[in-house]
């Protein structure tokens, strides 16, 4: 029987999450960390599991402060422009083309708390026409009617007819950005399709510092929370405060060292504060009075999100509650004859949910299932195999359907959580990410070093070397089975990136005598050697490179350690001899006939996988088209475009047959393709339409593929972080 052989020796440190946003489409969530990376979301089509499309890494240096997704012209694209904000008083755009992060405005020297966009021109369009009449704080009946139906509560009322001539008038204006600096003046910058943000103006300074801010639906006010315990509402054309709103009156803190650290604006003209006393407040948008106030949170209230119908509204805090409060409607008057009840709405407490181990950062909602398996009815996509012990997932499978909106939570457990936003309390929320940030790994079994396996680990900023140690069974045992108990490791080296750089990938050769990283500055290459005279010892010495090369994406040694192979920034695949520290050849990935000769236009590639002959490369961009290239002729053989639309989590080539690429997709199918004869393996036309119910109900997202040594053997060994 295999055995598995666990290594406790490995040091996992994810990074917080400190802010979300979801696309204009709704369809995507991204996620800064602390640590300066930015990961991207979704779920893949005909699936349910969320996927981490890819994966930026910024700037370490400086802290995200807050996250927003804008629309702005024909360049934010369906998506829109992620935008971040910075602690250093930076603002920059995440390009998820290119993989990198770039300011559009430098340091103003101030700290930047939080940054709003302004409500697209469709929403504005709505507002315009809905926004008609209050009763009592809250939108008429005509507006909201229906909020404790839940059958309707959750319905999308949102298309109204629009004028096409406004629309395309409104389109052509710039998204405007409300920016909260510590300072206390809100600044307005505008985001157009130039490289940098054009500054608008700046609204008269407070006397404490501007902690959060947002819009109302029609982009005619801006309301801000400061550190002086106010809200404050101002005239955007103006620029003048029209009111003033003291928040201590109705929670349970008060005077100046009141925080209102969230704002949120609804479609009926109610705004919702969430301070540092753990008070979350509900007030009329025209007057400024206080509607309800709930203290159920036991820390600060550090988030606020809303329902896409505008009727549900949760917090979430430092005591790591997710907290639902809901618009309901009691009648009040006589209910005699001829008297009918007046109907009047409030905003009650409905539930909470403790998912998070730590405080909560972050909130946001999307509605990320863009369509599901045609071909099976509802009832189907759900079933599970029966058993004593029910699948983690379970729950979740019973309510995650085309259209469901969906709230994310997240926070400095370094967790990502999905609930549904019209059964919060039904269901327990779903782990979107179980491993974050998982640490990426290799392991080379027969080394020259006496046939001593090597581990290599990337950790953020140097990479770590282990010889291990099996015990009493060879090391090609180690796979899938009953446990083998710990395995002997000993630190070989580690070497640390030059001034703190973060590690972007890393690889090292079959052999074990070369490994290789790249950072965000370049790629570099050094060699291991065993010392013969000290029992032990090993050395470690830097190899050359070409000069210019550029930093990579992906980093990986052919099958006899004789090359190295670079995907650059720049979008080339560089080939490199590590003997002499020559450039062999430079690949330009294409979709069509002769694109070789032009200048890269395809996203990055992020993942290559060479076959154990040493002809044929797999490389994959970030959007999961693959591109496979022969690397005798040293020409590009095949382009294969995302298999069923969906992305690429893990390939490799099999060694019973070099030709044979074996890729599993976001939506956990399997694919075999026969590369040297462009189509698809005799396998996958068997089999990956219809593969075997236990696999069907794997739990998680498969994210590797392992292969038995042997190459008589036909098994592929897939795992997934649950």
């Amino acid at each position: 029987m295999l055995k598995v052989h666990r290594i406790s020796s490995v040091e996992w440190n994810p990074s917080a999450v400190v802010a979300l946003a979801t696309s204009a489409d709704g369809s995507q969530v991204a996620a800064a960390r602390a640590d300066g990376s930015l990961e991207i979301w979704l779920v893949s089509p005909g699936s349910v599991g969320w996927h981490c499309q890819l994966t930026i890494h910024g700037d370490p240096n400086s802290r995200v402060s807050s996250l927003v997704w804008c629309r702005s012209g024909p360049r934010g694209g369906p998506l829109g422009r992620l935008l971040s904000s910075s602690i250093d008083g930076s603002i920059s755009e995440w390009d998820l083309f290119d993989l990198r992060q770039k300011k559009v405005l430098d340091s103003i020297g101030i700290s930047i708390w939080q940054i709003a966009a302004e409500p697209c021109n469709d929403l504005q369009i709505n507002a315009k026409q809905e926004m008609k009449s209050y009763d009592n704080g809250h939108a008429s009946p005509s507006i909201t009617s229906g909020v404790d139906d839940d059958e309707n509560s959750e319905s999308e009322d949102e298309d109204n007819d629009k004028d096409p001539a406004e629309l395309e008038h409104n389109d052509a204006e710039n998204t405007c950005l409300a920016v909260a600096c510590d300072d206390g003046c809100v600044r307005i910058y505008s985001v157009s399709d130039e490289e940098k943000l054009t500054y608008n103006g700046t609204l008269p300074r407070v006397s404490g510092r501007m902690l959060s801010v947002t819009w109302s639906l029609d982009a005619n006010k801006i309301y801000s929370g400061s550190s002086d315990g106010f809200i404050r509402c101002w005239d955007v054309k103006s620029a003048h405060e029209i009111y003033r709103i003291t928040v201590g009156l109705g929670g349970l803190g008060s005077g100046s060292e009141l925080c209102i650290w969230s704002l949120l604006a609804l479609r009926c003209g109610t705004i919702v504060s969430g301070d540092s006393s753990g008070s979350v407040q509900f007030w009329d948008g025209q007057f400024g009075t206080l509607l309800q106030a709930h203290s159920y949170h036991k820390g600060d209230v550090n988030a606020l999100a809303a329902a896409p119908s505008q009727n549900r509204v949760f917090s979430a805090g430092s005591d790591g509650q997710v907290i639902l409060y809901k618009l309901s409607s009691d009648a009040v008057g006589s209910s005699g004859e001829g008297f009918v009840p007046e109907a009047v709405k409030k905003w009650i407490y409905v539930g909470y949910v403790r998912a998070h181990t730590h405080d909560v950062r972050a909130l946001t909602v999307a509605v990320p299932i863009c369509h599901e398996e045609a071909d099976l009815p509802p009832d189907e996509k759900v079933k599970r195999i029966r058993g004593s012990k029910k699948p983690l997932d379970f729950s979740y499978h019973k309510w995650a359907h085309l259209g469901v909106p969906m709230l994310i939570s997240a926070g400095d457990d370094t967790k990502l959580f999905a609930y549904s936003v019209k059964e919060f309390t039904k269901f327990s929320p779903h782990d979107i990410c179980p491993a974050p940030q998982r640490l990426p790994m290799q392991l080379v079994l027969k080394t020259v070093f006496n046939q001593t396996p090597l581990l290599l680990i990337q950790a953020a900023h140097w990479l770590d070397i282990y010889c291990v140690r099996l015990k009493n069974c060879a090391a090609s045992d180690a796979s899938p089975g009953p446990s083998g108990g710990h395995v002997g490791t000993d630190l070989v080296a580690r070497v640390k990136c030059k001034a703190s750089r973060k590690i972007i990938c890393s690889t090292i050769s079959s052999l074990g005598t070369l490994f290789a990283y790249s950072d965000h500055v370049k790629p570099n290459l050094f060699e291991l050697k065993r010392n013969k005279s000290s029992k032990g010892s090993w050395t470690v010495n830097k190899r050359q490179l070409p000069q210019g090369l550029p930093f990579a994406h992906c980093v990986v040694f052919s099958s006899d350690s004789s090359r190295l192979l670079l995907a650059g920034h720049d979008r080339r695949i560089y080939v490199v001899d590590v003997g002499n520290a020559e450039l062999v050849h430079a690949f330009t990935p294409y979709r069509k006939d002769g694109g070789e000769d032009l200048p890269p236009s395809e996203p990055p590639i992020t993942r290559m996988f060479i076959s154990t002959d040493g002809q044929w490369l797999a490389a994959i961009n970030c959007f999961g088209d693959m591109y496979i290239f022969n690397l005798e002729t040293l020409r590009q053989h095949w382009f294969i475009s995302r298999l069923d639309g969906a992305s690429v989590t893990a390939a490799g080539f099999t060694p019973r047959n070099s030709n044979i690429l074996i890729v599993s997709t976001s939506s956990n199918q399997v694919y075999a393709l026969d590369v040297e004869a462009k189509q698809l393996g005799e396998w996958s036309m068997r089999h990956t339409f219809s593969l075997p119910r236990r696999y069907q109900e794997f739990p998680g997202e498969v994210i590797g593929l392992s292969f038995q040594p042997s190459s008589s053997s036909s098994s592929v060994i897939v795992y997934s972080p649950r």
